[in-house]
């Protein structure tokens, strides 16, 4: 199970990190606002935190929903 874990997490985290430079290279995290239009009252670092966490556990919800959708593998097919 241990196993099965780091296979999914750790290229979520190098994939996370990724995602990480590709949207802040574009974005301030200065500009950005709540969904009423109030600022986000946090600062850089926190914003750059929790957006890297968010991405981190986007991506492997996605890469565990696809590792339970493709089973363990060592299953025979049925004739």
């Amino acid at each position: 199970m241990s196993r099965v874990a780091l296979q999914i997490l750790w290229p979520a985290f190098l994939m996370a990190g990724v995602l990480e430079v590709l949207v802040f290279a574009l974005v301030d995290p200065r500009d950005l606002h709540w969904l009423g239009g109030a600022p986000i009252e946090a600062s850089r670092q926190a914003i750059y935190t929790l957006a890297f966490m968010a991405f981190w556990a986007v991506i492997a919800a996605a890469g565990a929903i696809t590792a339970v959708l493709l089973g363990r593998g060592d299953e025979t097919p049925p004739s």
